[in-house]
């Protein structure tokens, strides 16, 4: 009850009040019998019934609050537990209102001083009431709850789409950076003067990278035969920069038309791998880019941690979490050992994400 200290609490429970006197009042006018003041709360009887309904409805509806925000809590509205919540909610008050009216109705009558003609009858006439009452506030309070969590779940629905278009943008800028354009020019003007077959086959390569990035920069997902197609591109000119050093292998095992993934998420687990470890001929950085069955795709790297200025913030690895779980409930696994660093990202049905993409666009 402390919750009713605060100025939320009091305008709840004022508005509760509220709605046990109109119901008081409304019950009062349909069981009036004649000769009786509609407004007598002054007797024994009346006072009883308006103390009763107001502890029943208050403990009702607090219990079956706490009930709800205990489920939302854990998961979320849905019919089957809504109809559990009933049933506890009642597994409560039955025998609450049972031996509350028994006892007021039978033994304590005349110590309380109720007037009745048949107590009988009236006990059962009161177990009724009480209890269709109960069921009212129940159901009408699981509905406002379930209104308010579509609500909260549209909501969270539009946050994470903007974040998500945010996250996009940002991904595609960081890509067309200076920094990695500077590398591809310096690259390129080394090779003008060693090889210059390779510099034109480095130039077409760092256009088709351009290109693909420029013209995807309007989709979050592109087919993993696409995104294959660019890293192959990516592949070639970080082989041609870092020689040895890098070796990048792919085993693909699945029909790549027909399956989805955020774009330039393959390259940005490559860059990450290369951002974050040390590699040289002698010591070369392995990356594997292989297929788990048709359901995941796999990027490990052996790990030789670099030493950073500044402390990682593992951006590119919560930018890919966000995109996907706009997606899919499937997680982006992480796992780091002694000696190895593996991402592990689901692939998405192509028909199922394009439908997705529909419904909420």
């Amino acid at each position: 009850m402390k919750n009713y200290f605060t100025k939320k609490g009091l305008r709840k429970f004022f508005f509760r009040w509220m709605v046990v006197n109109v119901v008081y009042l409304m019950i009062k006018a349909t069981v009036e019998h004649e000769g009786e003041g509609f407004l007598d709360f002054v007797d024994p009887t009346g006072i009883f019934y308006y103390v009763t309904a107001f502890l029943f409805f208050m403990v009702t509806w607090e219990y079956n609050d706490r009930l709800i925000y205990e489920q939302l809590k854990a998961g979320g509205l849905d019919l089957k537990n809504s109809l559990l919540i009933f049933g506890k909610t009642m597994l409560l008050l039955v025998p609450m209102t049972t031996l509350i009216y028994y006892l007021a109705l039978f033994p304590f009558k005349d110590t309380i001083g109720i007037v009745c003609e048949d107590p009988v009858l009236e006990f059962r006439s009161n177990i009724f009431r009480s209890w269709l009452l109960a069921t009212a506030v129940v159901f009408i309070n699981l509905f406002y709850f379930s209104i308010k969590q579509k609500d909260e779940l549209t909501r969270q629905m539009e946050d994470l789409r903007r974040e998500m278009m945010a996250s996009q943008y940002t991904a595609l800028k960081n890509q067309i950076s200076p920094h990695f354009l500077f590398n591809s020019l310096n690259t390129l003007t080394s090779l003008m003067y060693e090889d210059r077959d390779l510099a034109s086959d480095f130039v077409t390569r760092l256009a088709s990278s351009y290109r693909y990035i420029l013209d995807n920069r309007g989709h979050d997902l592109v087919s993993l035969r696409k995104e294959l197609g660019f890293l192959d591109a990516f592949v070639f000119m970080m082989n041609v920069r870092h020689k040895e050093a890098v070796v990048i292998e792919t085993n693909i095992n699945v029909v790549t038309e027909n399956y989805s993934i955020p774009t330039l998420s393959l390259q940005m687990l490559v860059e990450n791998a290369l951002k974050h470890n040390l590699y040289s001929k002698e010591r070369p950085l392995h990356i594997q880019i292989t297929t788990i069955g048709d359901a995941a795709l796999a990027v490990k790297n052996n790990l030789r941690k670099r030493d950073l200025k500044e402390e990682t913030t593992r951006l590119g690895l919560k930018n890919i979490k966000k995109r996907y779980s706009f997606y899919t409930n499937q997680q982006v696994l992480v796992r780091e050992e002694t000696a190895s660093f593996e991402v592990i990202i689901p692939l998405l049905d192509k028909g199922i994400t394009e439908m997705n993409v529909l419904a909420i666009s």
